[in-house]
């Protein structure tokens, strides 16, 4: 009995450990700014998949002329994705379609793009679409931006 009150108390005490670093994580994610919950899609086909797999819930940060993207589910300090701005191509938008609409959050749309020669698909609520935009836009004189 005292073994399975122990057993019992250890599995509390580190599921409550675990979920206070997560949150730890996402407010040290956050404390620089320029933060927005963004969903991404690596590597997708030309044509829409509106099947809802492949979309990985994250946040993405500004940093200068990159974007770092985290996954929320992770203990990873670091960025899972560096997409740079000279290397962003907006090729397309649209809403979610079929089983997307359930995979992604309810206001988002997704923006078609190619980042180095992989096509990639974001998915982000519309003022955070608006800030993306504009940043893309805010490039450098001499850059190539493509913000179709």
């Amino acid at each position: 009995m005292l073994l399975a009150l122990l057993v019992s108390g250890l599995v509390v005490t580190l599921v409550v450990i675990g979920l206070f670093v997560f949150g730890l994580r996402r407010r040290l994610i956050q404390r620089s700014g320029g933060t927005f919950d963004c969903s991404m899609r690596w590597g997708v086909s030309e044509e829409p998949d509106i099947s809802g797999k492949g979309w990985v819930y994250g946040v993405a940060r500004y940093s200068g002329d990159r974007i770092e993207w985290f996954r929320v589910f992770s203990y990873s300090p670091r960025p899972r994705r560096l997409l740079e701005r000279s290397s962003i191509e907006v090729v397309a938008r649209r809403a979610p379609e079929g089983e997307e609409e359930l995979a992604l959050l309810s206001d988002a749309v997704v923006l078609g793009c190619v980042h180095r020669g992989t096509r990639l698909e974001l998915a982000m609520s519309e003022d955070a679409l608006t800030g993306f935009l504009a940043w893309l836009e805010a490039a450098p004189p001499g850059q190539r931006v493509n913000v179709a």
